[in-house]
């Protein structure tokens, strides 16, 4: 295999930097299937830290969902670690960082949820690793005082990346009792087993050390302790897409079916043999699987998905508005990354759909628009459109939040 044919770090550069590994070699060994424990050569300190913690706990205002605790396998009422923010903040799910202070000093644990929105460095580095996995992903931190136990053994219904930040974890993995669980299948429909499974010799057990990096799939049953100070650990969890949801969008166009459309029997519900009509929908059902087999429907139905489950990046609104009165001919504009948006030649008129609205300009500007979603351009260098129009265009995509500064 040549240098060419391995993708390294040099085009999944967030991927690479949790495993170590080319992605091809990664998805062949690992994704979906086997853990990986990285024995990383350095920290995450530029994404996390204990004081970022501190800052988060103490400055931010954090509300719940964003925040919840947890003590000997039990989360708590937030009553217990929020309150409301005072005169002028009355909302009472706040973190009230004394209360914080009380339970973790009694042993429980912080877990900050989220931290994809609401801290830059984390939510810089799921946007890259989105790209590098094509699947969502979103961060949690666990902040666990020492020799404590945190959460029983369980399994995810989503693989994860475990990033220790701070402080050690011993952590005992197990193999599945239930194999790529959906979300819809929790742990908790395997409680004995997965309690049973727990109590065997684990896959892996190990104490994680500042920068050591886990990949678990999902389904993999885990637990952790605390060692001697407090721990930090960074939780990625990715929602992978899978054959279940291809079956789910398949079936979704069977209403498209005359056949699928009709109504079962009288006394379909009252213990009538329906044998007849189960070997003609599983018929029509095969036809419909034989026909999307060349067929791109379900393709983008899933990309349509992904781009639903994964936020742009977001735009900041006081800049943005400053620069529309700034743009010079030489500044550079690119199409904002996972705008979910279709571009529309409609006669007179060129459009850009979004989700919530669609933006209307004249068609003189559909081939710089084009443009724009194809690379980053120099706003006075926009195919099709003399400088000043060019300029007219840039602005207004910028103000709808359509492109940003290149």
């Amino acid at each position: 295999m040549t240098e060419s044919d391995e993708r390294g770090p040099s085009d999944r550069p967030a991927l690479f930097r949790l495993t170590g590994l080319s992605a091809d070699e990664f998805e062949r060994e690992h994704w979906g299937e086997r853990p990986l424990l990285r024995r990383s050569p350095s920290g995450f300190d530029d994404l996390f830290s204990a004081d970022a913690v501190d800052e988060l706990v103490a400055e931010r205002a954090l509300r719940t969902p964003f925040v919840r605790m947890a003590a000997e396998g039990t989360v708590l009422p937030p009553a217990k670690f929020t309150s409301s923010g005072g005169f002028g903040a009355e909302v009472g799910d706040q973190l009230d960082s004394a209360k914080v202070l009380e339970q973790f000093a009694g042993g429980a644990t912080l877990v900050l949820q989220g931290l994809h929105r609401t801290w830059a460095p984390i939510a810089a580095f799921t946007r890259r690793l989105i790209d590098d996995l094509g699947h969502p992903a979103q961060v949690n931190a666990y902040i666990t005082p020492a020799s404590s136990r945190g959460f029983d053994p369980h399994y995810d219904t989503h693989d994860v990346f475990v990033i220790q930040i701070a402080g050690a974890k011993h952590w005992r993995i197990h193999e599945p009792v239930h194999r790529h669980p959906l979300a819809d299948q929790p742990w908790t429909d395997h409680r004995d087993s997965v309690a049973a499974r727990a109590r065997e010799e684990p896959t892996i057990d190990a104490t994680f050390e500042t920068g050591d990096v886990l990949y678990l799939p999902r389904g993999w049953i885990h637990s952790a302790e605390a060692l001697g100070g407090t721990s930090i650990h960074l939780t990625i969890g990715v929602r992978a897409a899978t054959r279940q949801d291809i079956l789910t969008q398949l079936l979704a166009r069977g209403g498209d079916d005359e056949r699928l459309r009709r109504p079962l029997p009288l006394g379909a519900g009252e213990g009538r043999r329906l044998d007849a009509d189960i070997a003609a929908t599983i018929a029509a059902a095969s036809e419909l699987m034989d026909a999307a087999r060349d067929d791109h429907t379900i393709e983008h139905a899933l990309h349509d998905a992904f781009s639903r489950a994964v936020r742009p990046p977001p735009v900041r609104p006081l800049a943005t508005v400053q620069l529309t009165s700034e743009i010079a001919p030489d500044m550079t504009f690119r199409w904002r990354s996972g705008l979910r948006a279709r571009i529309e030649d409609d006669g007179p008129r060129v459009r850009i759909v979004l989700e919530d609205k669609a933006v209307s300009l004249p068609v003189e500007a559909s081939e710089a628009v084009h443009a724009l979603r194809s690379g980053t351009l120099a706003a006075g260098a926009l195919p099709g459109l003399d400088a000043d129009s060019a300029l007219v265009v840039v602005r207004r995509l910028l103000r709808e939040g359509i492109v940003v500064p290149g």
